[in-house]
């Protein structure tokens, strides 16, 4: 199935570079319950109609890379762009089943989980190792960016050489401090959404015709 998929994908390459016509796959990161998801959805909605997948407070609910195709993303200034959408599993450096006993699920639930969730992390990096053309990074402005994995997760995506955009997330809850994000990557640029109720998702969606166009 993965072979097939990359070979699709450079048969799309050759032909966009033949005609011409800009279209990226675009990944989007972070770690677990950072909104990839309601994000996801929220971008294939408001450009398609359509959702990517279902979300939960539960950690991991995304456990597989999901994609979805051929949206086209209009700026105010009428420039667009044509992607891909990738949600990719929430990446951390631990996956401990006990988290998902916290919410009332079975050992062996939560054993399952856990595995599927770590088989999802190492899907995500694959994905990043060669299959995207660049990133959305979604942090949870209530939580603290400096953590391993974030400092982890930028530098790849740097050593890769990929467009990002940063998106401190949850600015509609009371102690977001999207500013720490700005503090934490001034190298990128960061935009400061609720993907829950979609405030100033359309300034995302004008930074990234703007990064990934």
């Amino acid at each position: 199935m993965n072979f097939l998929f990359r070979a699709k994908a450079k048969a799309s390459k050759f032909f966009r570079t033949f005609f011409g016509k800009k279209h990226s796959r675009i990944g989007i990161y972070g770690p677990p319950n950072a909104g990839k998801t309601t994000l996801a959805n929220r971008i294939v909605r408001d450009w398609s109609g359509d959702a990517v997948g279902p979300v939960s407070e539960i950690p991991h609910e995304t456990r597989r890379a999901r994609r979805k195709e051929d949206i086209t993303i209009t700026g105010t200034n009428g420039s667009s762009i044509s992607i891909d959408i990738v949600d990719t599993p929430g990446v951390t450096t631990k996956i401990d089943y006990h988290e998902f006993l916290e919410y009332g699920l079975e050992k062996d639930e939560a054993v399952r989980r856990a595995r599927e969730a770590t088989e999802g992390v190492a899907e995500a990096m694959h994905w990043l190792r060669g299959d995207l053309d660049g990133v959305i990074y979604m942090l949870d402005s209530t939580q603290d960016p400096f953590m391993q994995v974030n400092i982890m997760m930028i530098g790849i995506v740097e050593s890769r050489k990929l467009p990002v955009v940063i998106v401190a997330n949850k600015i509609d809850l009371p102690d977001a401090a999207p500013q720490r994000i700005r503090s934490a990557f001034p190298q990128h640029p960061v935009v400061q959404i609720s993907g829950m109720e979609g405030k100033n998702v359309e300034s995302l969606y004008e930074t990234m015709t703007q990064v990934f166009g």
